[in-house]
């Protein structure tokens, strides 16, 4: 399999953890790194984004190997919950846009 080009986009105050940096464009293997005989899937994703773009504040997206609460997570135009979703099969384009929900008041 060949690596795979995903569209990722940080909206809502979430591009402040990434350098006021909207959107990327990411490569990833095609396999999942947590098990090479699959697809990468939406968690492969989340561990890249925390493992190499991330150099502080992890816990602000990342909690339990999973998107925070209050983030919102839209896949091609289509709003997910990420408890059960978590192994959504990535492919090559998709459009990825994390949104924090979280304001403060």
């Amino acid at each position: 399999m060949s690596d795979l080009t995903i569209n990722v986009e940080f909206s809502g105050g979430m591009e402040l953890l990434f350098d006021n940096v909207r959107q990327h464009k990411i490569t990833l293997p095609a396999q999942s790194k947590l098990d090479t005989s699959k697809p990468a899937t939406l968690r492969d994703l989340i561990f890249y984004i925390r493992d190499n773009m991330m150099t502080e504040k992890k816990d602000l997206f990342v909690e339990k190997d999973t998107v925070r609460p209050g983030i919102l997570v839209l896949i091609n135009n289509v709003d997910w919950e990420l408890c059960d979703e978590l192994d959504y099969e990535l492919e090559d384009k998709d459009e990825i846009v994390f949104i924090s929900t979280l304001h403060g008041g």
